[in-house]
């Protein structure tokens, strides 16, 4: 079994490719595709077949998946220089 430096339930912040900048919490991880889905994160349009639930059929955004190596918990990433820090005031 593979170890992660996330797992389930933690807050992470994207920090490479398309989504760079996007946080959010983990719901599952992909080991076997070294992935993670992400709440709000790379966002999915899935278009359903007519069925008793949805009786027109339905197209459903959902989240997609997002490598683990371009995902950082977001207290580590606030702790790193990769976050924009406020400016400070000058005092007079």
């Amino acid at each position: 079994m593979q170890k992660f430096h996330i797992k389930r339930n933690d807050i992470v912040v994207v920090i490479a490719g398309s989504h760079k900048g996007k946080q959010g919490k983990v719901l599952s991880i992909l080991p076997a595709k070294n992935r993670a889905i992400v709440e709000g994160v790379a966002m999915i349009k899935r278009h359903l077949k007519k069925s008793t639930e949805h009786p027109q059929g339905a197209i459903v955004e959902r989240e997609g998946s997002v490598h683990v190596s371009n995902l950082m918990l977001l207290a580590r990433y606030e702790a790193s220089k990769r976050a924009k820090k406020p400016a400070v005031a000058a005092q007079a």
